[in-house]
C-alpha cells in the first residue's frame, strides 16, 4: 500500500493498516500562563484556565521569562511547585499515552541547582532526583505509558533539602497510535539471546535516544507525532567505515511499518556502508555507541528502509545486526518486502551491561550477493521499573515495622538462651562461625571448580587448590561482610578490606548477582594469577568457592588507585598525595614493567584486556600494582592475535580492536597511553560535562600534541614544574601508544624505555639529540655503540619470575630495573 501523504495530514490524519489514527488535540498544557498558546500545530491551554484538567496548586507560582531574553514562545512562564503538587487530567479512553514535560531553566525561576525534583505518573515514578541542566536550550523528557481511562495525576515533588524547587514549561499528553508499541519482543543481553521478553507494555518508557541515521535534525513541525530526532555523527564509532545515502523518491510506506512508526526524513536517509573494494577490503562494521543506563532493560527500535541496494540482486541482498557484540541476526530488507524504499523496523528489549554503554552494529553478510549493509534510524527507552505507590509503601514500612519488632523480641530471647548455653559448649572458631551459614546464605555448599559453563563446556579443573580459603575464613577476615568494611564497588562486585587469622590485611572482592563479570572471569583470575608473581602486579592471596560464592582474596594495596590521587572525589583533599611530575613518571613505570611482564613472562603471553587509571593499585609506599585480570586472555608468544568478542572500558578501548574483534599485546599499550594522559592532564578518559572535542582524552590531548603545544593541557599542579624535554619526550611516547594501526606502535618494553629516560630527562640537564625529535623508531638505526640495548625480562624485581631468558636486545645481562637504568648512556638513548 502506497500512501501519499502531505505535511498537514503528518500532523493531523494518520492512516495505519488496522485503524485510522488522528493526533488528538488534548492535552497540551502551557504552564504558569492564563493564556492558550498555538504552536506545533497544537493549543497549549494556559493552566490557570484549565478545562479538562485541574491543578493542585499548594504553594505553586508561575514565573515569566525575562522579554530582553530569547526563549521559544512555549517557554516564557513556567509553573513553580514549593511543595508537592500535581496536575490532574481526565482521559476518555485507555491506551498508551505519550507524555512529555518541557523544561527551560530561565534566570527568573530562582537558582537551577535548588531545581532538583521528583515526577511521578500514576503509579510509576518518572523522573528521581532529577535537575533540568539545559545549557541555554530547552529540555524534553519524553515517555510512553499505557493507562486506563478516567483520573491522570501527574505529581511534582521538590526534594526534601531546603529551597529545593520543582518547576515545568509545558506538557503534552497525547494517547499514541494503538500499533506504536508492540508489547513483546526478543530479549537480549551482552552474552546473546535469551528468549522472548513479554510486558513491554507493563513498564513507562522513556526516551534516552532517537536518532536519525544518515540524516540530519528532524524537528517536530515534521515528525508524524511530533518527535525530535537527532543526526548519528556523534554516536558513530570510525567516521571512514560509514557513508550518507538519501533517497529523493516516494517512501512506500506498508505493513511492516505504518507512516506514524517514522517520518519520511529518518526513511530517505541511511548510513551505508563505505565500501572501499572488492573481498576482504569490506571486511568491517559500522557501528554505534549510546549512552545507556546501567544493567537495566531498554526497548531498543531500528529502522531499515533500503534504499541503496542494487535492483538486479536486490532478492539475495541480507547483512547482519549486532548487539553488544554477543547478538548476531541476519536483517533481509526484501524478505518480507520485495520493493525498493519499503520501510520496516526490529525492536529488541536489551539487558545493558554495567559500562553505562550499548554498541549497535551493522556489517556484510557472507552469504550474502551484496557486500554491504545500511541503518537509518534508531530509538532507545528505558524501560522505568520504579513505582511510586506511596500508600503501599506505607502499608509495607508499617507491617515491617511490626515484624521487625516481633523478629526483634525473638533475637533477645535467643541470645539470651545462647548465653546460658554458651558455658557448656565449647566451641572453636571455625564452628562459631560455620553454624549460621545454612541459614544466612542460601544454596549448596558444593565447590563451584567443578562446574561445567556454557561456554566452555569444559569444567574448570585446573586451579590451585592450594589458595583456597574457607567460607568461615572469609566471614571472620570481613566481619560477616560488614557494610563498615567496604572499601569499593566495581564491575565484580563489592570490594572490603579485611584481616586475616595470622594478622595479614588484605582485600577481600566478592561477587553479587548482576554485575558485569561473573564465573567465567571468577576462574580466569584465579588461574592468571596462580602462576605468575612479580613486584608490579597486585598478587592472589587465595579465593572462595563455598555455598555459591565468588570470592578472591588479594593483597591489600593501602593507598587505593591511581585515578583517585589524580582527580578521584574519594580521596580526602587534605590526605591527598598531589604527586610530583617524577613521581608520577615512576608510578608509569612500575605500571609499565607489570605489563611487559604479563606480554613476555615465563607463563606465556598474557594481555590484560582492561587497563585503566582505577586498576593500577598503589601500596603504602606508592609502588604501583597493576590490578584486576578477570578480563585478562592468555596465547601463545607466536600468536600474532586472538579473535574475540570486544571487552573493556569505553575511553580506553583499542579502536582497531573493536573494529577487527582481533585481541592483541597493542590494545593493551593504547590502553596504556590513554592511562599516560590521565597522569599528565588530571583529568578521567572520557568526559561527557565538557565540550565535545574535549569529551575524549584521547582525541584531545592528541589534538594539543600534533600542534606541538601538549602544555597546554598539563594538570595546572604542574605547570611550570616540568623540564620541556621531558614533558616533549613523554607526549612522543604517549602518541606511539595511541597509533590507529596496532603494529605502529611500540612494544611495552619500549614504552617502559622511554618513560625511565623521561625521568632522567626530568631530573638531569640532559640535552636531546637531534634524532630524538621525532616519533619514530629512528633509534634503533643507531650503532651499537651508540645504542645498548638491555633483556626486555630484566626490568622485573628481584626474587620474581620476571628473570627469563627472552631477550630483545644485544647485551645479556641479570641486572634489576635500577641497575639497568644506571648504565643508560644518555646521549644515546631512546
Amino acid at each position: 500500500m502506497i500512501l501519499s501523504i502531505t505535511l498537514l495530514l503528518h500532523l493531523s490524519c494518520i492512516i495505519s493498516p488496522a485503524a485510522t489514527y488522528t493526533l488528538p488535540d488534548n492535552h497540551f498544557i502551557n504552564c504558569g500562563s492564563n493564556s492558550s498558546l498555538r504552536t506545533y500545530q497544537r493549543n497549549f491551554t494556559g493552566d490557570e484556565n484549565s478545562g479538562n484538567f485541574s491543578l493542585s496548586s499548594r504553594d505553586s507560582t508561575s514565573a515569566a521569562v525575562d522579554k530582553t531574553l530569547p526563549a521559544p514562545s512555549l517557554y516564557q512562564t513556567a509553573r513553580i511547585f514549593r511543595k508537592s503538587s500535581f496536575y490532574e487530567l481526565d482521559l476518555d479512553q485507555g491506551g498508551t499515552y505519550v507524555v512529555r514535560f518541557h523544561f527551560f531553566p530561565f534566570p527568573s525561576l530562582g537558582n537551577p541547582l535548588d531545581a532538583r525534583f521528583h515526577v511521578s505518573v500514576s503509579k510509576f515514578s518518572l523522573l528521581s532526583n532529577f535537575t533540568a541542566q539545559s545549557d541555554g536550550f530547552p529540555l524534553v523528557e519524553e515517555f510512553l505509558i499505557k493507562v486506563a481511562a478516567g483520573k491522570l495525576k501527574i505529581e511534582f515533588k521538590p526534594d526534601e533539602k531546603e529551597r529545593s524547587f520543582a518547576f515545568v514549561n509545558a506538557i503534552e499528553v497525547f494517547l499514541a497510535p494503538p500499533e506504536l508499541i508492540q508489547n513483546d519482543a526478543p530479549r537480549v543481553t551482552r552474552r546473546g539471546s535469551d528468549g522472548n521478553f513479554n510486558g513491554v507494555l507493563d513498564f513507562p518508557l522513556r526516551v534516552l535516544h532517537r536518532i536519525n541515521v544518515g540524516g540530519g535534525n528532524v524537528t517536530r513541525e515534521t515528525d508524524t507525532l511530533m518527535r525530535y530526532w537527532i543526526p548519528d555523527d556523534a554516536y558513530l564509532l570510525f567516521e571512514n567505515t560509514a557513508r550518507n545515502g538519501t533517497y529523493s523518491d516516494q517512501i512506500k510506506y506498508g505493513d511492516e511499518a505504518a507512516v506514524f512508526i517514522a517520518p519520511d526524513a529518518v526513511y530517505n536517509t541511511a548510513k551505508e556502508m563505505n565500501i572501499l573494494g572488492g573481498g576482504a577490503a569490506n571486511n568491517f562494521n559500522m557501528s554505534w555507541r549510546f549512552q545507556v543506563g546501567n544493567s537495566v532493560l531498554h526497548l531498543v527500535r531500528l529502522h531499515f528502509c533500503d534504499i541503496v541496494s542494487n535492483n538486479t540482486t536486490n532478492e539475495l541482498f541480507r547483512f547482519n545486526l549486532y548487539i553488544y557484540g554477543g547478538y548476531v541476526v541476519e536483517v533481509f530488507p526484501w524478505n518480507s518486502i520485495p520493493r525498493l524504499a519499503a520501510p520496516f523496523f526490529k525492536d529488541y528489549v536489551v539487558e545493558s551491561d554495567d559500562s553505562g554503554f550499548m554498541n549497535l552494529s551493522v556489517g556484510p553478510n557472507s552469504q550474502s550477493s551484496v557486500k554491504t549493509a545500511f541503518l537509518n534510524g534508531v530509538e532507545i527507552l528505558e524501560l522505568l521499573r520504579e513505582k511510586a505507590d506511596r500508600s503501599r509503601k506505607r502499608l509495607l514500612i508499617v507491617v515491617g515495622s511490626c515484624l521487625g519488632g516481633l523478629v526483634l523480641v525473638v533475637i533477645v530471647f535467643g541470645l539470651v538462651c545462647f548465653g546460658l548455653r554458651k558455658r557448656k559448649l565449647k566451641l572453636n572458631v571455625n564452628d562459631a562461625f560455620d553454624w549460621p551459614l545454612g541459614r544466612l546464605y542460601a544454596g549448596s555448599s558444593h565447590s563451584r571448580t567443578t562446574v561445567r559453563t556454557s561456554l566452555t563446556g569444559s569444567p574448570f579443573t585446573d586451579l590451585n587448590l592450594g589458595l583456597k580459603i574457607p567460607l568461615s575464613g572469609i566471614l571472620f577476615a570481613t566481619k560477616q561482610f560488614n557494610p563498615k568494611l567496604m572499601i569499593g564497588e566495581g564491575g565484580f562486585g563489592k570490594v572490603y578490606k579485611g584481616t586475616l587469622r595470622n594478622g595479614a590485611k588484605v582485600a577481600i572482592k566478592r561477587s553479587e548477582a548482576g554485575h558485569g563479570q561473573g564465573l567465567e572471569e571468577f576462574h580466569t583470575e584465579i588461574r592468571l594469577l596462580s602462576k605468575i608473581r612479580h613486584q608490579h602486579l597486585v598478587s592472589l592471596i587465595g579465593y572462595c568457592d563455598e555455598r555459591d560464592e565468588m570470592i578472591l582474596v588479594y593483597e591489600f594495596m593501602e593507598k587505593g588507585t591511581l585515578r583517585e590521587h589524580l582527580y578521584g572525589e574519594e580521596v580526602d583533599n587534605a590526605s591527598a598525595c598531589r604527586f610530583s611530575w617524577d613521581e608520577r613518571l615512576r608510578i608509569c613505570s612500575d605500571a609499565a614493567k607489570g605489563l611487559h611482564y604479563l606480554h613476555t613472562g615465563s607463563s606465556g603471553t598474557i594481555i590484560h584486556r582492561d587497563i585503566k587509571s582505577t586498576n593500577i593499585l598503589l601500596d603504602e609506599k606508592y609502588v604501583a600494582k597493576v590490578a584486576d585480570f578477570g578480563l585478562s586472555r592468555s596465547g601463545q608468544l607466536d600468536q600474532t592475535h586472538v579473535s574475540t568478542e570486544v571487552k573493556g572500558s569505553f575511553g580506553y578501548l583499542d579502536p582497531e580492536y573493536f573494529r577487527c574483534l582481533q585481541l592483541t599485546q597493542k590494545s593493551d599499550v593504547y590502553s596504556f597511553g590513554v592511562v599516560l594522559l590521565e597522569v599528565l592532564c588530571a583529568r578521567p578518559a572520557v568526559d561527557r560535562e565538557l565540550r565535545r572535542e574535549e569529551v575524549n582524552l584521547a582525541d584531545w590531548g592528541m589534538l594539543w600534541q600534533r600542534r606541538g603545544e601538549l602544555e597546554k593541557v598539563v594538570d595546572p599542579y604542574l605547570v611550570g614544574k616540568i623540564n620541556p624535554n621531558s614533558l616533549r619526550k613523554f607526549g612522543e611516547t604517549v602518541e606511539k601508544c595511541l597509533q590507529e594501526c596496532g603494529a605502529d606502535r611500540p612494544h611495552m618494553v619500549d614504552v617502559l624505555w622511554d618513560l625511565e629516560y623521561c625521568r632522567r630527562l626530568q631530573d638531569s640537564a640532559v640535552t636531546r639529540q637531534p634524532y630524538e625529535d621525532t616519533t619514530t623508531e629512528v633509534s634503533w638505526g643507531l650503532p651499537m655503540g651508540v645504542l645498548q640495548r638491555l633483556p626486555t625480562q630484566s626490568f622485573g624485581g628481584d626474587g620474581d619470575e620476571s628473570s627469563s631468558d627472552n631477550y630483545s636486545g644485544a647485551v645479556s645481562s641479570q641486572l634489576n630495573a635500577n641497575e639497568v637504568f644506571s648504565q643508560l648512556n644518555m646521549n644515546g638513548a631512546r
